[in-house]
């Protein structure tokens, strides 16, 4: 199955975020912080970034930092994946799995009662 550019694009996109997070940006805020999805819009105007962390750190100071960090994060996309126009970045808090864990605990807590 051939991926279309967007694929290819938002997979790159997703990589190149996840790099510059962990290795350029020297700001201990993003140590456990992990991108987990990139969905790149059709006209490849924004890309909406979604992340999590693995500590429980305050969510609202690591989102105003990724704001802060877009425009560095944007020059370097720029550069590593030559691109003339790089998307708008739209950083979001991904709870998905802090959702999972709930459900599963509350899985946990039911079976538990029963005989």
């Amino acid at each position: 199955m051939q991926q279309t550019r967007l694929e290819r694009l938002t997979e790159a996109i997703h990589r190149e975020i996840s790099e510059l997070i962990e290795y350029e940006l020297e700001d201990e805020r993003f140590a456990d912080v992990s991108v987990t999805a990139v969905k790149l819009a059709k006209d490849l105007s924004v890309a909406k970034v979604y992340f999590e962390v693995t500590d429980n750190q305050d969510i609202s100071v690591i989102l105003e930092a990724l704001k802060k960090a877009a425009g560095f994060i944007r020059y370097q996309l720029s550069l590593r994946l030559q691109l003339r126009k790089v998307p708008e970045l739209l950083f979001f808090y991904d709870e998905t799995s802090k959702k999972a864990s709930r459900i599963e605990q509350l899985l946990r807590e039911e079976g538990g009662e029963r005989p």
